[in-house]
């Protein structure tokens, strides 16, 4: 598949309906995979695509920094991030700010997202409006805090959103000890105690914002689960 394009997707049970819409738009040589980490490390030099792109919730709020980290293993290669639903703007930002030179959202109306989509897959770079909006407005990434870095903002969604120290680990591709350390210094840097004090405190100063905190862990179960329904006794 040299030189055509890799989709990076977990909704698997549309792969074949996003392969025929790419196709129609004029994609060439199309192939959808939900390989992660070092699987798709893997894929994209055994297949050596020209174009890449990857779901903007593919790693919830960590995908900008992963693909950023894809960016510099292969610099040669153009990416693109594609969200079908709504992802925050003012995190958006970050796939522009961390080298990915498209971003494309359904929120802007499917029309404008498969035009937009013609405009990448004629390897032209675009921006959704709103995105661009907010990167005229601030120019560059705001600092949120002292101490806090990209990095650290990424757990702190995470645990704002109620990640687990173990999905966190696993969203962001650390060990479940860096995912303390970094909790140690953002409960240092804003003087907090807990996750829950670590909610108010990001809220009231600014550094996260509510609409930001909709990310789900993969596998998701609500507890306590439903008790299993006793199946009807017939009378003798």
């Amino acid at each position: 598949m040299t030189g055509g394009t890799l989709a990076v997707t977990r909704d698997i049970n549309n792969h074949s309906l996003y392969k025929r819409r790419l196709e129609t738009l004029g994609f060439q040589n199309v192939t959808f995979t939900d390989d992660e980490r070092d699987a798709l490390d893997f894929k994209i030099r055994e297949l050596q695509p020209k174009l890449l792109l990857m779901d903007a919730e593919f790693y919830e709020c960590c995908t900008p920094y992963m693909m950023g980290l894809i960016k510099k293993m292969f610099p040669k290669i153009t990416m693109a991030a594609v969200c079908i639903g709504h992802y925050p703007e003012e995190y958006a930002m970050n796939f522009i700010f961390n080298g990915i030179k498209s971003y494309a959202t359904s929120y802007d109306g499917f029309d404008v997202l498969y035009k937009a989509l013609e405009e990448i897959g004629k390897g032209r770079e675009y921006v959704s409006p709103a995105v661009l909006e907010r990167i005229e407005m601030r120019k560059e990434f705001p600092a949120a805090a002292v101490n806090i870095t990209e990095r650290l903002l990424q757990m702190i969604r995470l645990c704002c959103c109620g990640f687990t120290d173990n999905e966190v680990g696993e969203t962001m591709n650390i060990s479940k000890g860096t995912v303390e350390n970094y909790k140690t210094k953002v409960f240092t840097a804003l003087n907090i105690r807990n996750c829950i004090e670590l909610i108010r405190a990001v809220l009231t100063l600014g550094i996260v914002k509510l609409e930001e905190l909709y990310f789900y862990p993969k596998g998701l179960l609500l507890n306590p689960k439903p008790e299993k329904i006793q199946p009807l006794r017939r009378n003798k």
